[in-house]
């Protein structure tokens, strides 16, 4: 009995680790995604960073993207996290729900050529 809770537990511990902190793969990293004609860039950093509004179409932070994912287009995204973290966690969830995401872009942390 205490073999099977520890594996019921040990699987959950997996899951959680894996959607937090395994890359997404398929997505190309981009210095920016903003095509007017077919790319939404959707912002998903918190709103108390200072971020430049020009770079985004749309500003919804990822403990928001569940309350006003309707107000997302589905058209390409380019999405723009603050962290490593915060982008698998928001990419997994966009993806989960239908949206197709082009490409991405981490804001402290410059892209190399060799990502995808």
């Amino acid at each position: 009995m205490s073999t099977y809770l520890s594996v019921v537990i040990g699987s959950f511990l997996c899951i959680i680790v894996y959607k937090r902190y395994f890359p997404v793969r398929g997505i190309p990293c981009k210095k920016t995604g903003h095509d007017k004609t077919s790319t939404v860039v959707l912002d998903i950093r918190d709103y108390n960073i200072d971020v430049n509004q020009e770079q985004s179409d749309l500003r919804i932070p990822y403990a928001y993207l569940k309350r006003f994912i309707q107000e997302i287009p589905k058209n390409h995204i380019h999405v723009i996290a603050n962290d490593r973290l915060e982008l698998n966690l928001g990419v997994r969830y966009l993806l989960a729900k239908g949206y197709q995401v082009a490409s991405y872009q981490i804001s402290n942390c410059p892209c190399r050529d060799k990502e995808r």
